[in-house]
């Protein structure tokens, strides 16, 4: 599998990935077939090629010819759902806008089922969204890496009436990202292409070590005064053996709290952006036995689990503090079983041979229980058919 480097030096949106990832090479009539199989009706697609400081470009327009009602995320979710699209593509989608539709509750003091959206729930910004994910499948894109990311200055009109720039959004959703306020005179980086970012890239290591093997453009609406108004996605593979990030650690001691509450916590806890929970049990004073809660997450995911612990459990306090980790490269894998697909994890470093091959294990499950076939049996035979590579997709 590739890494898409989103080189942003001109911000990004969604339109402007689209562009960029046809430039590399999807193939425009088959995005259209996977765009017609949402069922969704009132646009016409376009490209064109557009010149900008001398760079060649491609513009990816969407014309809306028909009145769209507001979606709720749950509407859009259904109908990425019932498309034939793949399970890989899917999930790429739905976590869109998923993490739109946090950022949005938070703004608006609301739940993200509730949120109606407006600009971004309209029938261009599902295209952008689900073309995006569509077009880095085609690419055989596995990790997606950003630059630093201009964030324009000024105000734009919305929905809601004049905002700031960056949009509220945008700024909460790039939350831990690199970014250059006050860079661009307009709106750099729209709310599609922040929760873009937000849902499946990384910060990059600047300076990055990095293979490129092509690279496309995708021009952007506005002309820019101070630069061209275009977004270049490198594909390539990072050099580096071992992947790398920065997380938080949330820790906290507990004594009388119900072993029982513990499953409901860590679930709450993993849905609410943890990328692992952990319990060890432990020792406090005069003797009492406890244990330590342990969360590893995103910096930007801490207030949310802070009040999730709160809630649920008997703490009066939390520690945290930040923590680097060192990690093997991770790729997700469809593989074919006799039984139907199985999502599969591979892991190792970077531009070798995988050293681990995890099986989806709730996918393996459900196949067991669906066929009365021994769990065991399933996962190994997804665990073969991941060392086979015209299996994997």
């Amino acid at each position: 599998m590739k890494t898409a480097y989103l080189d942003a030096f001109s911000g990004l949106s969604g339109d402007m990935i689209v562009g960029a990832i046809l430039d590399c090479g999807a193939d425009f009539g088959e995005f259209e077939r996977a765009i017609e199989s949402l069922q969704i009706a009132g646009y016409v697609l376009s490209t064109r090629r557009k010149t900008l400081s001398g760079i060649s470009a491609l513009k990816f327009d969407v014309a809306v010819t028909e009145p769209q009602p507001e979606r709720h995320v749950g509407e859009i979710r259904a109908l990425i759902d019932s498309s034939p699209l793949t399970a890989s593509v899917k999930h790429r989608a739905i976590s869109i806008f998923e993490v739109l539709a946090q950022a949005e509750a938070k703004i608006h003091n609301t739940t993200p089922d509730r949120v109606h959206f407006h600009e971004v729930g309209a029938v261009d910004s599902i295209i952008d969204i689900v073309g995006t994910a569509w077009g880095l499948e085609q690419l055989g894109v596995g990790d997606v890496i950003v630059s630093p990311l201009p964030m324009g200055n000024g105000f734009a009109r919305s929905q809601h009436g004049v905002i700031p720039v960056p949009a509220p959004a945008t700024a909460e959703l790039l939350a831990g990202f690199p970014l250059k306020i006050g860079d661009g005179a307009h709106e750099m980086v729209t709310p599609t292409g922040a929760a873009v970012v937000r849902a499946l890239a990384r910060p990059a290591e600047i300076p990055l070590k990095f293979e490129v093997e092509k690279i496309g453009y995708g021009a952007g609406t506005r002309e820019l005064q101070d630069r061209p108004n275009v977004l270049r996605i490198m594909l390539g593979r990072e050099r580096d053996a071992f992947d790398s990030d920065e997380m938080i650690e949330i820790s906290a001691n507990i004594d009388d709290l119900s072993p029982q509450i513990y499953d409901h916590l860590m679930q709450r806890l993993f849905d609410a952006g943890a990328r692992d929970v952990t319990l060890t049990p432990t020792m406090m004073k005069k003797s009492r036995p406890a244990v330590t809660l342990g969360v590893i997450a995103e910096t930007a995911s801490r207030d949310a689990l802070a009040e999730i612990i709160f809630a649920e459990t008997s703490t009066i306090g939390l520690r945290f503090h930040a923590v680097a980790r060192l990690k093997l490269h991770r790729e997700i894998h469809e593989v074919e079983t006799r039984w139907g697909k199985v999502r599969v994890k591979t892991s190792g470093a970077n531009g070798g041979a995988p050293t681990t091959i995890s099986p989806e294990y709730d996918d393996c499950r459900r196949i067991a229980a669906k066929h009365k076939v021994a769990l065991r049996v399933v996962m190994d035979e997804a665990r073969d058919a991941a060392r086979t590579p015209k299996s994997v997709s």
